[in-house]
């Protein structure tokens, strides 16, 4: 697929790795359109924006709201009538051991992954049926894979969530619509730059490669899967080797 003037939605996108995935499209001549929860975007993040000279538009709005979600995706698609590549990015973790942790917990993790990448693929995957193209990259996670202590709602999702994208795979195939999965492992964040020094120790000796991956690199995979038209329903892992 050649990237320019392709129109790419991203949720979740106000930083970490759907922040980097925005810039890394929009230096490659893409039209992105950004969301969040918040009613703007950072401003080192918009400066960046800016500098690439791309076009972009920033939506707030909740996946977690099935309204919110509808009009989201009829917003989306109204400003170029067209949307070639969805990135289901959007995701939160409620991290408490099972036997403590309250249903709406539960629950609350599970309708931002899951049920929001569900509704809102729903609501596009229609309108690409009609264009009969488009590649839709879901972030999952290896913790979807193997599972951890104290996070069986974000495990449930993430697991979901690559199940989710092969049956999209099978049924957007009819269409030439595909739909990959990326599953990140220890990646550079707020979160983890608030672990302890034991901690981070402890994380870096369970990763062959010995570092955390940094948002940019989850960001090329995701780019890789935009632009190769013969990968679909496949996850890639991107841990450093920590799954091995």
């Amino acid at each position: 697929m050649d990237l320019k003037d392709k129109v790419v939605f991203i949720t979740g996108s106000s930083r970490g790795i759907g922040a980097a995935t925005a810039l890394l499209f929009a230096n490659s001549g893409c039209h992105v359109i950004l969301n969040g929860r918040h009613e703007t975007l950072p401003s080192k993040l918009e400066d960046r924006l800016k500098a690439s000279g791309a076009e972009y538009t920033y939506l707030q709005g909740d996946i977690a709201d099935e309204e919110a979600v509808k009009r989201l995706a009829k917003t989306a698609w109204s400003i170029y009538n067209q949307i070639d590549i969805l990135v289901n990015n959007a995701g939160i973790t409620h991290d408490k051991l099972l036997i403590r942790m309250k249903i709406t917990e539960f629950d609350d993790v599970l309708n931002v992954n899951l049920r929001g990448t569900f509704m809102l693929t729903q609501q596009l995957l229609k309108k690409m049926f009609k264009q009969r193209s488009g590649s839709i990259i879901n972030l999952a996670s290896i913790i979807g894979i193997h599972g951890n202590a104290g996070q069986a709602n974000y495990a449930a999702s993430k697991a979901g969530i690559i199940g989710l994208t092969k049956t999209i795979a099978q049924e957007g195939a009819l269409r030439g619509i595909r739909c990959n999965a990326v599953a990140p492992g220890m990646i550079k964040s707020d979160m983890t730059a608030t672990l302890s020094k034991h901690i981070q120790k402890q994380i870096l000796e369970k990763i062959p490669l010995k570092r955390l991956g940094s948002p940019q690199e989850v960001a090329s995979t995701i780019k890789f899967l935009a632009q190769n038209e013969y990968i679909t329903g496949q996850t890639l892992i991107v841990d450093g080797g920590m799954t091995i």
